[in-house]
């Protein structure tokens, strides 16, 4: 017999260049940051494996002990539990008859939701895992279906007229920590929420559409794009029924995939309803993905777009390099590629960034610029002084001075340029 185990679910600031500046908006900034980020906030998603999980099985068992009892309804849980899986996965929708010793022999592990014993009598709720490899062959299952690029999850919940997904521990945040993905389709990257994550991923961040700004955050977790599970949740009086309105929706355009309706009868019951909307959501985003909907949005990998006249200006307007200006000199000739390369350093470029705007001109004007080959964000700050990290082949008086062929005023520090319209 297998032995069955029990589950349980449970900026860095700018550097301004002004001293005196520079501390006053440190001590003032690094209050409100700590402030957004102290606090236990995370909710750590469970591991996920490959597993067959089967949910909610309610067995009534009798014996002549409680121990009986109670292994007679594990046994009859495991066997409702491989019927469920059957009509979900097995070959025209049905389970292969199996003796009790074949199913224990697959079982992995079984949950306990909710159980009752008594001296002679076992009653409960409970789930079953069943192993993907033993349990595969006779569900008719090769491996799998096509697998998502990484998703970035956003839980944003609606309840009490606040929108929140990670600024507070919310139920809906919960559900999707205690889903288990290990056999969706979906290759979710879920975040904890501790830290900086409340930061990062704000209510307001589905709303908005800048590339940069996006593509900025996913790199952060190391994902291709973003699914949005939302809730809305209504109460009609205090411990009365929850109703709850779902929506799936996906990509920087909040493109919308599906939505439904559930009820939970009184608060204590809103975790099962929860849960039960996260398995539909994401059946929303694996029908999404079946019809070719769910392809991460090309536009975040792509560069910002620059008119070529723009760009042709700033170079005639940029002073010939230095070395250009020697081989200028008369009875010396000019020749190609028999110099040195120029080497390339590494420029920390500090901008004022009301909005996200803000962040995408000044990204664009900086990518503009002949010789820069890389521009990396190090710290986004709408409202405040954003960072980036620029990889320039040249010095950095010929950056700055191309900085001022486009309007910007540039003021000029040790390694260091802070640009600002």
């Amino acid at each position: 017999m297998a032995v069955l185990s029990f589950l349980s679910k449970t900026t860095r600031p700018a550097r301004l260049g002004f001293a005196g500046a520079g501390l006053l908006l440190l001590g003032i900034g690094g209050a409100i940051v700590w402030a957004q980020i102290e606090g236990d906030r995370g909710i750590a998603p469970v591991a996920s494996t490959g597993d067959f999980e089967v949910n909610g099985i309610d067995v009534n068992t009798t014996g002549k002990d409680a121990d009986e009892a109670r292994m007679t309804g594990w046994r009859t849980a495991t066997r409702l539990a491989w019927q469920k899986l059957g009509a979900q996965r097995g070959p025209g929708g049905v389970a292969p008859a199996l003796d009790d010793g074949t199913l224990l022999g697959m079982v992995s592990a079984v949950t306990i939701e909710h159980e009752e014993i008594g001296p002679h009598r076992y009653i409960a709720k409970l789930g079953v895992v069943f192993d993907r490899a033993r349990a595969a062959g006779y569900l008719g299952l090769q491996g799998g279906g096509a697998q998502s690029a990484p998703l970035l999850v956003i839980p944003l919940l609606y309840q009490g007229g606040v929108a929140s997904v990670f600024e507070t521990r919310t139920p809906w945040q919960k559900a999707w920590a205690d889903f288990h993905t290990g056999e969706s389709v979906i290759d979710y990257v879920r975040p904890n929420g501790g830290g900086a994550d409340g930061l990062l991923i704000d209510a307001g961040q589905v709303s908005r559409r800048s590339r940069n700004w996006w593509r900025s955050v996913l790199d952060q977790y190391g994902a291709e794009d973003v699914v949005i599970p939302i809730a809305r949740l209504s109460r009609e009086y205090p411990g009365g029924p929850v109703k709850g309105t779902f929506t799936a929706r996906h990509g920087p355009d909040n493109v919308y995939l599906g939505s439904f309706e559930l009820t939970a009868d009184s608060e204590d019951k809103l975790p099962a309803m929860l849960s039960e909307a996260v398995r539909k959501c994401d059946a929303l985003f694996a029908q999404a993905l079946a019809e070719g909907q769910l392809k991460p949005d090309p536009s975040l990998n792509s560069g910002p777009q620059i008119d070529p006249k723009l760009i042709a200006g700033i170079v005639d307007k940029m002073p010939p390099p230095r070395g250009a200006a020697r081989a200028a000199a008369p009875g010396v000739a000019v020749t190609s590629g028999s110099g040195p390369a120029t080497p390339t350093m590494q420029v920390q470029v500090q901008f004022v960034s009301p909005d996200a705007g803000a962040v995408d001109a000044a990204q664009a004007a900086l990518r503009a610029i002949p010789g820069v080959s890389a521009v990396t964000t190090s710290s986004l700050a709408l409202g405040g002084v954003s960072v980036v990290r620029v990889s320039y082949g040249g010095d950095l008086e010929a950056l700055a001075a191309a900085l001022r062929a486009q309007g910007w005023k540039v003021t000029q520090g040790s390694g260091v340029l802070m640009m600002r319209r």
